[in-house]
């Protein structure tokens, strides 16, 4: 079975194609091709909590720095860390 990236579990509608592109635009996790793979996701699917941008509660996320508490606490961060175990990536390279 593939593992799940962000947009997916939670949701949104906010990946390329999805219901709530026109309304909230395409999510900057969905595109971020630097941070493809990372974590066995596609783009920025399962390392989102370190992607500037990211629509979370309905509100618009600032950096890393400014979300890392929230994003800490997040079900789908706690799902990819135990997932990955030893290879799991909290940031990009």
């Amino acid at each position: 079975m593939a593992k799940q990236n962000c947009w997916e579990f939670k949701k949104c509608g906010r990946h390329v194609g999805g219901e709530k592109v026109k309304e909230l635009g395409v999510c900057p996790a969905a595109n971020n091709k630097v941070t493809d793979e990372i974590n066995n996701g596609s783009n920025g699917g399962r390392i989102c909590w370190a992607i500037a941008g990211t629509l979370c509660g309905g509100k618009v996320q600032g950096s890393y720095a400014d979300k890392q508490i929230s994003c800490m606490s997040c079900d789908f961060f706690k799902k990819v860390k135990n997932e990955e175990a030893e290879e799991f990536e909290s940031m990009p390279d």
